[in-house]
């Protein structure tokens, strides 16, 4: 098995819920990335979500926004991305690494060119947010050539035909958007989201991932039996923003013990 597919493997047999923690590469600081992945791998996080910035991101609210126009400011690019993955490796970051990121930036990079290094440098994964299934089959192409996860988001709204359209493309798992909105940490989960899982569990058979809005304990212990991971995202970069440079490592592992329950 890859590492996404070990990451869910050992999540079901310890009968919990997988914890996918997000970064943005290159925030706060450019030097930052690595300590705070090594802090989501000591607090308990099965994976990294480690979203590239890029000038206009759509499916993203204010947090994630702020995030990504200081990182580009300070010079975070995509080009610099499959060297911040050897950077990860190096340090020690063994659990997966899902990238994260628009379809414009992978198109001026080259579509090819860019799955092949981010695959080499250790990347396990790729989200394009924004690239519509219908428009997929180049990217997921060469995302399965290079043994590279292409993992497609599905929203509450998404129909049936579409679900089945989604789920044709993907690998590794399924990204289910908990809102029909933009990324942003709030207080309850949806009411529905219950029924639009089962929709798209009845359509696939790869683990699935609720993100957008998930930021307590309580989150998590209300999918169990119903996702099979979630994603956690404005939650730690708001966390990483609102903590003194000195102290966000350690803020951020007891963070995720708690969302862990280790904590």
């Amino acid at each position: 098995m890859n590492r996404i597919e070990q990451a869910f493997d050992r999540a079901k047999r310890e009968e919990r819920v997988a914890l996918i923690g997000y970064l943005t590469a290159g925030y706060p600081e450019p030097d930052a990335t690595v300590g705070l992945a090594q802090a989501l791998v000591a607090g308990g996080a099965d994976a990294i979500e480690l979203g590239l910035p890029f000038s206009d991101p759509l499916a993203d609210g204010v947090t994630m926004q702020r995030a990504n126009l200081k990182a580009l400011e300070q010079g975070m690019t995509v080009a610099r991305s499959p060297g911040l993955i050897k950077d990860l490796r190096a340090a020690g970051v063994v659990i997966p690494l899902i990238v994260m990121t628009y379809y414009n930036p992978i198109l001026a990079y080259g579509q090819d060119g860019f799955v092949q290094d981010v695959a080499a440098a250790g990347a396990d994964g790729l989200i394009a947010v924004d690239l519509p299934p219908e428009e997929a089959e180049e990217l997921s192409g060469h995302c399965h050539a290079e043994g590279v996860a292409f993992v497609p988001l599905l929203a509450p709204t998404s129909t049936d035909e579409r679900i089945a359209l989604v789920t044709r493309r993907a690998s590794g798992f399924i990204y289910c958007v908990s809102v029909a909105g933009v990324t942003g940490a709030r207080k309850a989960l949806p009411p529905e989201l219950g029924e639009y899982l089962q929709r798209v569990r009845r359509q696939t058979s790869l683990p699935l991932a609720v993100g957008f809005g998930i930021s307590r304990r309580e989150h998590i212990e209300a999918l169990r039996g119903h996702a099979d991971a979630v994603i956690v995202a404005s939650a730690i970069v708001d966390l990483i923003e609102a903590t003194p440079r000195e102290e966000r490592e350690q803020a951020v592992r007891e963070y995720v013990e708690v969302l862990t329950g280790r904590g």
